[in-house]
């Protein structure tokens, strides 16, 4: 680790000249510290004076020349090796330099456009992979599993329904009679200057002695029918605005329908409903099917949301709602029934919003009392869904015969008409015309739509029917 040179002489003239020279020691100390540096030291010392300097004695001159020859002193010698090698190594790396930039020049034909096409290529994948990334970024979904923000939002459109009816049956050829209840929900879907309208399922409001309708805030008020769907189980209700009080009226909110047509399956729903009657309850699940096609139990076949999310007895005619808060379906619990577990089903808005659009036009109607329900004037027989498939006919009322001077004469009604509808509402059995009709007095006007065969076919035609009295042998 240490290097020691010692260099000294002595010498003797040829010209009577004597002299005596005692050289310094010139010592070098490299050291190798943990780092990898080397460190360099020199200590020069001067013998012959006590006091360091370097002593000269002179002497005469002889004459003679027995003297041995004078060996030439080589002073500073490893700092002139050091100097020779520092400069070889310059010179060495300026002639590799210039070598090595004549052979870039001379190759540079045939290499330089190679190097940038490889260059551009990796630049252009890397723009490519970084598009892409941001492409694929953009079209994640997240999905919050917390839903509360967007419950909060629309759980002041939700109200809950209670059905209040009168329940018949025959035991042992006696008639008796029993109130009863049954709950159900809604949604509001609009406001008018006098009215609060609400959506709910035709099976959930029909029969209805009185319909109870609870607000977010507790408050009640009672509804009134609006108009009707049985073959799409829809209906619209409406509440006066005068039976709210002011903080009822500033609690709720009008519901925001969405599209059903965007829907993917696996996609995440929000059910909302007052299920068993026990106020509004919250279940949430995916889209399960869509286009799902059910026979319902009055005959008429649609296609609805197929989801898992849990739709019990009390959910009817409450939503089904995507993650931004948008009413997608009318849930129904008894489009499905309670065979299977984790199967519900919704009417899609998007086939239920005309409908919707259509029963808010009606005149809000109040039950009459029964003898003062209006009086068509005929006889008639079901078309079920099995005789409208042998015998190619619509489904409704066929008219068996028309009484003459009655008000379905009065109308233009005729024997082999097809009731189908009656004020806008669809009517396929006569329970539906039964329960239309005690929501109109004698002298009410309203439209009725028959199918009448011309030709070979079937041709819809409307009419306008004012409603007679029963004849008094009826009554």
């Amino acid at each position: 680790m240490y290097e020691n040179d010692n260099f000294s002489g002595y010498g003797t003239g040829n010209e009577n000249t004597t002299g005596t020279f005692s050289g310094a020691d010139l010592n070098e100390t490299r050291t190798e510290n943990s780092y990898g540096y080397e460190n360099h030291s020199t200590t020069q010392s001067a013998a012959g004076s006590t006091n360091g300097y370097t002593t000269y004695q002179m002497g005469g001159t002889t004459g003679s020349n027995n003297t041995e020859p004078k060996k030439t002193q080589k002073h500073g010698g490893y700092f002139r090796k050091a100097m020779v090698s520092v400069s070889l190594g310059l010179f060495f790396g300026l002639f590799a330099g210039i070598g090595f930039y004549a052979v870039q020049q001379g190759t540079g034909m045939f290499t330089t456009s190679t190097d940038t096409a490889v260059v551009d290529k990796i630049a252009s994948e890397a723009t490519t992979e970084s598009t892409q990334s941001a492409q694929l970024a953009t079209n994640v979904t997240y999905v919050e599993s917390d839903v509360s923000n967007v419950v909060e939002k629309v759980m002041p459109a939700m109200v809950s329904i209670v059905n209040n009816f009168t329940e018949t049956a025959n035991v042992f050829g006696q008639q008796y009679t029993q109130e009863e209840a049954a709950s159900g929900s809604g949604i509001i879907v609009g406001k008018t200057d006098d009215e609060l309208l609400i959506v709910s399922n035709n099976h959930v409001v029909e029969s209805a002695d009185t319909l109870t309708v609870t607000f977010i805030d507790g408050s009640e008020a009672q509804a009134q029918v609006k108009g009707l769907d049985s073959d799409m189980d829809l209906a619209v209700i409406a509440v006066s605005l005068n039976d709210l009080s002011d903080d009822t009226k500033n609690a709720i909110t009008v519901a925001t329908l969405g599209s059903s047509d965007d829907l993917k399956l696996g996609e995440p729903v929000i059910a909302i409903g007052n299920a068993l009657g026990y106020g509004q309850s919250v279940t949430n699940g995916i889209v399960s099917a869509l286009n799902r096609e059910i026979t319902l139990e009055n005959g008429s076949t649609g296609t609805f949301i197929q989801t898992n999310a849990a739709i019990n007895p009390g959910n009817s005619g409450g939503a089904l709602l995507n993650m931004n808060g948008e009413v997608i379906g009318i849930n129904s619990n008894k489009i499905g029934g309670t065979a299977v577990e984790g199967m519900g089903y919704a009417i899609p808005i998007t086939s239920a919003s005309p409908i919707i659009a259509d029963l808010m036009e009606r005149q809000t109607r109040t039950k009459v009392a029964e003898d003062e329900v209006g009086y068509i004037g005929i006889s008639l027989q079901e078309v079920t869904s099995q005789i409208s498939q042998m015998y190619n006919m619509p489904e409704g009322i066929y008219v068996v015969s028309v009484e003459e001077g009655s008000a379905a004469a009065n109308a233009g009604i005729m024997k082999g008409d097809i009731i189908t509808k009656f004020d806008g509402s669809s009517i396929s059995s006569y329970s539906d015309l039964q329960k239309t009709l005690q929501y109109y007095a004698v002298g009410d006007s309203v439209t009725v739509t028959v199918q009448r065969p011309q030709n070979g076919e079937y041709v819809s035609i409307e009419l306008n029917l004012t409603l007679g009295s029963r004849p008094a042998s009826q009554k």
